[in-house]
């Protein structure tokens, strides 16, 4: 081990590694020629209790590529199984990541410091271990805009270059490393991995380190391992409605990318929706559109459905009673799933209360989105406008805007009817629409001058998107959705 300087960058332990040594394996990253980093998360670094400045200097640069151990750590490569587009997989793995450990933010709060692009490890399955510098930006910008919508996700609190290329179908190009930051990577795919090995009280330990991370009132309960199944179906629940409500289509939901946590995890194929289709897909690898805008709550019900089969064991002695109780809770994430969207939805539109007939008023609005190819960011954000009494920038979104102009009757009248101040209404919607978003154009026209060695565009980016509600003057274009015929066969790409 290397020590680094008296005063170390991060205070680490080893909690995961010390408690499920057989769900990893030590290890250390590759050594790299140049470590320069490249951008900080400032306001992720302080609530660390980390100065910013610290993470600029040449002794982080080794840290954060995994070069340089500091005292006290123990880096391992963390094991998992999974579903890769409905094919189960035994043995993924950290290919190319390293756990450096855990840390502790200000409240207190265990954290993960995670590692993506540090070389090859013993999970490598003949890939090099290696990130460019594209996808390791992608991640730290649509991770930013997430945390500035309120959703929960992991966290890029750096990337750092390597000072050497990697080479992928494009070519040669500047290589990365990803610092991420997390509640904990935890995965169903390390569930799927643990039951695997054959060992019942592997399983129960990983469950038991599971409710003490992330769901500790599990274990007050009867069943705590219930408890635990139904607290992970609630948080996921509660995720891909907040996706579904901002548009955003994460591109490669397999089971290893889903988390105990409910925290959004691994930023490769995703993007955000411009025109609003049930049917978009962006992932390069997607081909039969599995994971399509539209699916995506019934594919993390399939993701939960294979969590409860590596539970089973713990759930009840006897296999039928525990495949009762794991599909109640498995058939009860729909309920869930649309009371959280629907909620969400109602916020968006300015309802105080509910009523029965509100689903219709949604339903209706997707669909006139969908049949007249409106952009789904622009249209929710117009419609403050609209209770203010401007129905124009709702209205010029739509090839008919006479179907508009019937839908916003209704909607105007739900208005009226649940509060008399139309104006603090309006205000409040401004709170939860955003008018920023990553969008595809300006996130690949921000990489793709971050890669050729300007970083201006990224920079700007990424201040426009960790601020999402508040509409600044000079900032239209970011506004703006994507210039015509570009989603014309627009892909976004895993980066591996």
């Amino acid at each position: 081990m290397v020590d680094a300087d008296d005063r170390p960058l991060f205070e680490l332990t080893h909690r995961f590694a010390d408690e499920l040594p057989e769900l990893c394996m030590a290890w250390t990253g590759a050594t790299v020629p140049d470590p320069q980093v490249l951008v900080v998360d400032d306001e992720l670094a302080k609530e660390l209790g980390i100065d910013p400045a610290d993470l600029r200097t040449s002794a982080a640069a080794q840290v954060l590529v995994g070069s340089l151990v500091l005292p006290g750590s123990e880096p391992v490569a963390m094991g998992y199984a999974g579903h890769q587009f409905g094919g189960y997989s035994p043995r993924l793995g950290d290919g190319r990541a390293l756990l450096l450990g855990e840390l502790h933010d200000t409240d207190g709060r265990e954290l993960d410091l995670h590692l993506k692009g540090s070389g090859r490890t013993p999970f490598s399955r003949g890939g090099d271990g290696k990130a460019a510098i594209g996808p390791m930006l992608r991640e730290h910008v649509v991770s930013r805009a997430m945390h500035a919508l309120g959703i929960a996700t992991t966290r890029s609190l750096a990337v750092t270059t390597t000072g050497e290329d990697v080479r992928r179908d494009e070519g040669l190009l500047p290589g990365a490393v990803l610092a991420r930051v997390a509640a904990s990577h935890l995965r169903v795919g390390t569930f799927q991995y643990a039951a695997a090995m054959d060992d019942p009280a592997l399983v129960r330990r990983l469950a038991d380190h599971a409710i003490a991370r992330h769901h500790p009132a599990a274990a007050r309960a009867e069943q705590p391992y219930l408890a635990l199944y139904q607290a992970v179906s609630d948080a996921q629940a509660a995720l891909v409605a907040q996706w579904m409500l901002v548009g955003f289509i994460h591109g490669v939901m397999n089971t290893d990318n889903t988390t105990i946590s409910g925290e959004t995890i691994d930023y490769g194929p995703c993007a955000f929706m411009d025109a609003f289709d049930p049917a978009t897909v962006f992932s390069s690898i997607d081909h039969g559109g599995r994971y399509a805008f539209g699916n995506q709550p019934q594919i993390v019900q399939w993701n939960l459905a294979r969590l409860a089969e590596a539970l089973l064991p713990l759930l009840a002695d006897d296999q039928d009673e525990a495949i009762a109780l794991a599909t109640e809770v498995l058939n009860s994430f729909p309920e869930h799933y649309v009371a959280a969207w629907s909620a969400g939805m109602r916020t968006k539109l300015g309802l105080i209360d509910e009523h029965d007939d509100d689903t219709q008023l949604f339903d209706d609005l997707l669909r006139l989105l969908h049949e007249q190819q409106v952009d789904h960011t622009s249209a929710l954000r117009s419609l403050s406008a609209s209770v203010r009494g401007d129905a124009e920038p709702a209205r010029s979104l739509f090839r008919d805007p006479g179907a508009f102009d019937a839908w916003s009757a209704r909607h105007l009248a739900r208005v009226d009817d649940a509060s008399a101040d139309r104006g603090a209404v309006a205000s409040h919607m401004d709170r939860v629409n955003p008018i920023y978003i990553p969008r595809n154009h300006l996130v690949d026209e921000a990489l793709a001058a971050a890669t050729t060695g300007d970083l201006a565009p990224f920079e700007r980016l990424v201040d426009v998107i960790s601020q999402p509600y508040d509409e600044r003057p000079g900032l239209e274009r970011y506004a703006q959705p994507a210039p015509a015929g570009f989603g014309d066969g627009f892909q976004t790409f895993c980066g591996t």
